[in-house]
């Protein structure tokens, strides 16, 4: 038999139900992780996974992959593992993984170090905008060649409220489903009772307008699992936990849909503070409110002081003598 007869051949047998009638579909999904330089994304990822592996700075955009058989002796569904690196001073690389093939089974997960609060909304926001503007990009060419996909995409994010949430019409769901992990929860756990009542209703309120699950964790086994939970559901399809944990002094853990504006309650300020405060929009409100506390840093991502090149882990011969003549 030629390639091609063996290609045919496996096809077909995929094609044909197996002995008991049934057809098993094999599922793939995509998840980007983002965040935070050395926010913990690559730790979280190798949790996920099951790999006791010791996380590498994370270069540009690394790819992984794993696979779960949903019962026994089935194939095993494929989820694909995209990481971005570098915080914000990459974001050109997002239109990498997300294009209008995989749209349908894509999401999200940003993670946000909780230990450094004065970059926190400038990393989010960068990064949330441009995820936004290139997803929005894609969904209105499908507008044109797929219209019914494209419906799909956007009343899926919808019935994350139930139509009779009294939210229902003051949220903005992002169009891809999203989790927002904070991370490093231990060290936050040491600051001022104050502080960490303005983070955790900011973050509360930031993921239910977003239509986005949220949970706290850092490295400890018990707060790593509840993350895993909500990327498995993302990744594999597994059921959502339906557990929710809204006391700030404890870890948060909040899936898509089951908080409400008036359970996180008015941004942290006083009614004078507010009334100076000239904002658009609700969520221009709460970041006026947040940035008041906790002032923005003026960093810049963009200058990367460490040459990739110079790391031992990517030495290529062939291609480093080149480089050196060149450079010479």
């Amino acid at each position: 038999d030629t390639l091609w007869d063996l290609a045919i051949a496996e096809v077909e047998k995929r094609e044909n139900p197996d002995d008991d009638g049934k057809r098993v579909e094999v599922c793939e999904k995509s998840v980007l992780f983002m965040g935070n330089k050395n926010g913990g994304k690559t730790t979280i990822i190798l949790r996920c996974l099951e790999r006791e592996e010791i996380p590498k700075p994370t270069l540009a955009l690394e790819y992984t992959f794993g696979r779960r058989a949903r019962r026994h002796n089935t194939p095993k569904d494929i989820a694909h593992f995209w990481e971005l690196g570098g915080g914000t001073s990459l974001l050109e690389l997002i239109r990498i993984p997300i294009t209008s093939n995989n749209i349908r089974s894509f999401a999200v997960v940003l993670v946000l170090d909780l230990s450094k609060p004065n970059e926190l909304w400038t990393t989010m926001e960068k990064l949330l905008q441009v995820t936004r503007n290139h997803v929005n990009k894609i969904l209105t060419k499908l507008e044109k060649t797929n219209p019914e996909v494209a419906t799909e995409i956007k009343q899926r994010m919808r019935n994350n409220l139930q139509r009779d949430h009294p939210d229902y019409e003051l949220v903005d769901p992002f169009p891809i489903p999203l989790v927002i992990i904070g991370s490093k929860y231990d060290i936050f756990h040491e600051f001022d009772s104050e502080m960490r009542k303005i983070i955790s209703k900011t973050l509360r309120f930031v993921s239910h307008y977003y239509g986005s699950s949220l949970v706290f964790t850092n490295k400890s086994e018990a707060l790593l699992l509840k993350a895993r939970a909500l990327i498995n559901h993302l990744a594999f399809g597994y059921d959502k936990s339906k557990s929710v944990s809204v006391d700030h002094s404890k870890p948060l853990f909040i899936p898509a849909g089951l908080d409400s504006l008036s359970q996180i309650g008015p941004p942290p300020a006083s009614d004078s503070d507010i009334g100076k405060m000239h904002a658009n929009t609700p969520l221009e409100l709460w970041k006026k409110v947040f940035e008041k506390t906790f002032p923005p840093k003026s960093f810049c991502d963009l200058h990367d002081t460490k040459d990739p090149a110079e790391d031992l882990q990517y030495a290529e011969y062939e291609v480093d003598v080149m480089r050196a003549q060149k450079n010479q």
